[in-house]
Formats: C-alpha cells, sequence, structure tokens
C-alpha cells in the first residue's frame, strides 16, 4: 500500500479514530494540524508522521499550497480525510486543484457545502421528498406572523453555515421561547454577519435522534451503512452525541439511500433525523459529511469507514455490507457525557437510575483504547490542565477581593 491517508485535524477524538481504523490495517497515517498543541490523536501509536501547517483559515491559500506540495513529494497520491467541517468547506473550494494531487471520493464541487448548508439543504430535501422541519426564513414577508401560526415558539434559531456559527457563539443554535427572545438571537447574529433560518422543533427527547451512516462508491451507489439511534448528546437537547447506540432501523436506509443517491453523492456522509413523538414520521435534521463522531462505534459494530473509503479509492474496494441487526453496543465520549448527565438531571429529563442503568451496555469509546492509550493520557493532561487553570483564576480572582 503506497498510498499514504492524509488525516486533517487530530486535535479531536474523529481524527484519532481514523488514525486507529487506518493503522491497524498497516496504513501509512500522516496527521495535519496547524498546531501540535492538544493534538492527542497525534500520539497514537497507529501515527506514522505529524505534519504542522499554515493555518487553514488564517491563510487558506498556504494551507492548500503546503497539502499540493507534500503530495507532489510523494510516489503515489495520498487519500485525503478530512475530520472538521471546516477542512471539508476547503477541500470543496479547491476540489479540482487537489484532485490533481490527492484521492477524493467526491467529484462534484459544490455538493459537500449545499448538503453543509442548511438552507440549501431544506430545499434540497423538499425537492427529493423528504420530510424537514417546517422553516421560515429571515427576509420573508410577515416574518412574525408566520412565527406566531406555523412554527411557534418554543422554537430555533438555525445557523446557515454552522462552522462559523459554532466557531462565533459556541453552540449549534438559539432556543427561543418567545418574540423577545427570538429578536435578540436575530441581532446577534446580524451583528456577527451571520444568516440563519427559524425551524419548528420537533417534539421527543433526545433518544428520537437517530442517524443514517453510510458509504457511497464512485457509481454513487450505497455500499456499506448502519442506522443509530442517540440517546444523550452534549449540549444537551441540541449538541453531539455522547452517548449512542446501534439500532437497526430499516425506514431510514429507505430514506436515506434513495436521497442519497439521487444527489450522486459519493464516499461516506451521515443523516441526522429526529422521530416525531406525536406521529412517528422521522425528519431530516442535517447531514454530515465528513466522518461521524462516533467513527469507534462504526468501526466496532463491523464498517470501518476510513479503510473502506481507502480501498475503494486505491483500487481494491470492500464486499458491500450493511448492520441489520441489533448489536447493542455503544458508543460513550465519557467526559462529555457526564456534563451532559448532570444537566439531564438537573432539567428533569433523566434520573440517576435511569442513567445508571444504561451504562451496563458493551462500548465504543470516543478516546480509550487498551491497546493504545497514549492519546488517553494525553487528553485527560489537556483537561487536567484545563481545570487547574480555571482553579488558579478563581483562587486568583478571589486574592484579589480580600
Amino acid at each position: 500500500m503506497n498510498n499514504k491517508a492524509v488525516i486533517l485535524g487530530t486535535n479531536y477524538y474523529i481524527g484519532l479514530s481514523v488514525i486507529r481504523c487506518l493503522g491497524v490495517h498497516g496504513i501509512h497515517t500522516v496527521a495535519v494540524d496547524y498546531s501540535q498543541e492538544n493534538t492527542y490523536g497525534a500520539k497514537s501509536k497507529y501515527c506514522s508522521e505529524q505534519l504542522v501547517s499554515p493555518h487553514y483559515k488564517k491563510d487558506t491559500k498556504a494551507f492548500v499550497d503546503f497539502l499540493k506540495d507534500y503530495a507532489s513529494k510523494q510516489s503515489s497520491p495520498p487519500v485525503l480525510i478530512p475530520c472538521h467541517d471546516t477542512y471539508v468547506e476547503i477541500i470543496d473550494d479547491h476540489l479540482e486543484e487537489l484532485r490533481e494531487h490527492y484521492l477524493i471520493p467526491q467529484t462534484e464541487a459544490g455538493l459537500y457545502t449545499n448538503l453543509m448548508n442548511k438552507e440549501a439543504l431544506h430545499r434540497l430535501a423538499m425537492d427529493k421528498g423528504v420530510a424537514v422541519p417546517e422553516t421560515i426564513r429571515v427576509n420573508e414577508e410577515n416574518f412574525f406572523e408566520k412565527i406566531e401560526t406555523i412554527i411557534k415558539y418554543p422554537c430555533i434559531v438555525k445557523p446557515v453555515d454552522s462552522p462559523t456559527f459554532v466557531a462565533k457563539f459556541r453552540r449549534k443554535i438559539f432556543k427561543v421561547h418567545n418574540k423577545a427572545e427570538l429578536e435578540e438571537a436575530l441581532a446577534k447574529v446580524k451583528d456577527a454577519g451571520l444568516e440563519v433560518i427559524v425551524q419548528r422543533i420537533i417534539p421527543g427527547f433526545d433518544d428520537h435522534m437517530y442517524t443514517f451512516d453510510a458509504y457511497l462508491n464512485q457509481e454513487a451507489k450505497v455500499t456499506h451503512w448502519s442506522t443509530c439511534q442517540k440517546y444523550r448528546q452534549y449540549p444537551i437537547n441540541f449538541g453531539a452525541s455522547v452517548y449512542t447506540g446501534q439500532k437497526y432501523v430499516p425506514e431510514l436506509y429507505d430514506i436515506g439511500a434513495k436521497f442519497f443517491e439521487e444527489v450522486k453523492y459519493k464516499g461516506f456522509a451521515e443523516i441526522e433525523f429526529k422521530k416525531d413523538a406525536e406521529t412517528g414520521q422521522f425528519y431530516l435534521i442535517e447531514v454530515n459529511v465528513r466522518i461521524t463522531n462516533f467513527n469507534s462505534l462504526l468501526y466496532k459494530i463491523g464498517l470501518n469507514i476510513p479503510y473502506i473509503t481507502y480501498r475503494e479509492l486505491t483500487g481494491a474496494p470492500l464486499e458491500p455490507k450493511a448492520i441489520e441487526e441489533d448489536t447493542n453496543i455503544v458508543f460513550w465520549y465519557g467526559y462529555e457525557d457526564l456534563l451532559a448527565i448532570k444537566d439531564y438531571i438537573k432539567t428533569g429529563q433523566l434520573t440517576f437510575r435511569e442513567v445508571f442503568l444504561s451504562l451496563f451496555k458493551p462500548k465504543a469509546y470516543a478516546i480509550w483504547d487498551w491497546t493504545d492509550p497514549a492519546p488517553a493520557l494525553s487528553y485527560a493532561g489537556i483537561i487536567l490542565g484545563k481545570v487547574f487553570k480555571k482553579v488558579f483564576r478563581i483562587k486568583k480572582a478571589d486574592g484579589l477581593n480580600l
């Protein structure tokens, strides 16, 4: 296997899981980050090489040139795997020139961005007959009247461009309970120069969130897939998976596979659905066009997505596979799940007993691996460092108040 795998972003556990998934098969993995600080994923024994690049946002041209220069020095074109939405956006913006140097599943420039863009996705889903939450755009006539009669409160203010919104506000959405809160949220995003839409909240607890995870080959046909059910997320109610289990839901395949194949998608992607607690209907919430947060779960149930990607792009595709049974295995990101549990219990959404009983399932860990402990130890050091700084600041502030 002469083709290296270049992984963009190892300061988060998605990059770590990609490195492990490829490294176990002896593939040369290259971790690329703009800094070596907090890149605990690169501490894995399966990381073959670590590179420091220009900052992907502060100097995008230099970052792209860096990637092209690295690939031009290799004997075979590397496989390029982004592990963060912003990396995906950059690849999409420079797809043609990067495909001259790298193996990348997607061939249609702009498709990644259209699926990540919440407004474009909403229109595309409706065009393909996929149910989406009722949505009002800020520039529509009789905006507040429509909110009152169609959307109703509480509702969510959702960004069109999620990565930029999250970077600015450190949250995925604004939940508003009345007109005053909505006006305040709209003022904030206007000041930040961001676009948003307003959506109805589909009724149901967080365990009504489901996913369809699929790999589509270069003919845009689903070859590998599974479905999963979220149990807890952080931040609670509108966050990322922290405790998610594989759950076979064939209806999601019927919806998801048809959608992805009709838009001619290639590579791995994930649709997040919410099941309406009152009607049972599944609504498309968003699409992730990079490796999912719970990639370690997919690996444990038998779908090694990074390796599936690598093998197809290097000309030796694996046999198709679907997980059409319940395995009872869950993904667990322990640190953030503890934070989530505290909030679920505080708000009365879960009891301690319910949480305790849920923990006795076989697990795929976000970071911990007995055979590869260095990343977890590095991550623990990062967390302890943050705690120490916070405590030190508090003590320092108390000292100033004496």
